[in-house]
């Protein structure tokens, strides 16, 4: 099964995304919505400017589909710490986190790698005061560069990221205050649409992002409309990963690719709304750069780890014919 887009087809101003080519194929990574789609005509290879509602328009790849060497797109989370637990959190929080100058060789290295695409999460990368910078290493060496976050300090965040970020993607698991606070607590709803406003006036690309789960399904629609009331460019779904945290909830609250797909397909978009699903089987072979500058893949099914090791140079992230590419 792969991933699902829905999405308006209307005019909207150009913003960066990074493009590639092997055997080929020309494509282009999306660091607001995740999404890799294959270009119907020649475009510059690189992080460039590119007309957003054009790019949606073409057909979305697999990137395992693409026969890289690398990962198109990687997550680096550069720290564990983060002010609130959710339960379904992916983090080990074992993990030991590398000082600020190891941080800053891992930006570097991932420059320097075949990597179109770093999503920088964590953790809370919003406690990172050296955050900018990082993403300015990376975009500097071509890379498009996304920021995932639960929002509780993206208000204060917003303005010196602004210019410097190619896109935001805000995490919410309810369209109200006591649906999302249930799971993030108290005030992160009210502290997380603040934020939301916040970069949406200062222009930065914004998606907001909410585990699908049985007990989150209802609030599907009401989730679309929240995302055209702040004046975001849309919703991704994600199918919860029994890694982390989540593998105790996963026996209640994990939904089949079927059930997810259904709900999606029976949502009404507002006007210039697009929606994403990311199913299981989608985030397979989806490579994570830990806190401790180790290398964690998933497997094809994105329910367990495959792979772990020490990333010391572009070559660790080199993909295999079993690996596949995300």
């Amino acid at each position: 099964m792969t991933t699902f887009l829905r999405t308006p087809i209307i005019d909207a101003p150009s913003r960066f995304f990074a493009s590639g080519a092997h055997d080929d194929i020309r494509y282009v990574h999306d660091p607001l919505t995740g999404l890799t789609h294959r270009a119907d005509q020649l475009i510059p290879l690189g992080r460039s400017r590119l007309p957003g509602s054009e790019v949606e328009t073409w057909p979305v790849i697999h990137p395992s589909d693409l026969n890289r060497p690398a990962p198109v797109s990687v997550c680096w989370s550069p720290l564990v710490r983060c002010n609130l637990a959710c339960p379904h959190c992916l983090d080990d929080k074992a993990v030991t986190e590398l000082n600020r100058s190891e941080r800053t060789r891992i930006a570097r290295l991932l420059g320097e790698s075949d990597v179109l695409a770093v999503d920088i999460s964590g953790g809370e990368p919003l406690l990172l005061r050296e955050l900018a910078e990082l993403v300015e290493i990376l975009t500097a060496r071509g890379c498009a560069v996304s920021v995932t976050t639960n929002g509780w300090h993206l208000q204060r965040r917003a303005e010196g990221l602004a210019g410097v970020v190619d896109a935001i993607r805000i995490s919410l698991d309810g369209p109200d205050d006591s649906s999302h606070d249930r799971w993030r607590g108290r005030g992160s709803f009210r502290r997380a649409t603040a934020g939301i406003r916040a970069a949406v006036a200062l222009g930065i690309p914004t998606q907001l992002q909410t585990v699908l789960m049985a007990s989150t399904r209802d609030s599907a629609q009401r989730m679309v409309d929240l995302a055209a009331e702040l004046g975001t460019h849309g919703v991704t779904f994600l199918q919860m990963l029994p890694i982390g945290d989540g593998a105790a909830l996963a026996p209640a609250e994990q939904l089949t690719d079927e059930q997810a797909q259904a709900t999606i397909d029976a949502l009404d978009l507002p006007e210039g709304i697009a929606v994403r699903l990311r199913t299981r089987q989608s985030a397979g072979g989806f490579t994570v750069i830990r806190a401790d500058g180790r290398v964690w893949r998933n497997d094809a099914a994105g329910e367990h780890i495959s792979i772990l090791h020490p990333l010391t140079s572009p070559a660790d992230l080199a993909l295999t014919a079993q690996d596949g590419s995300a």
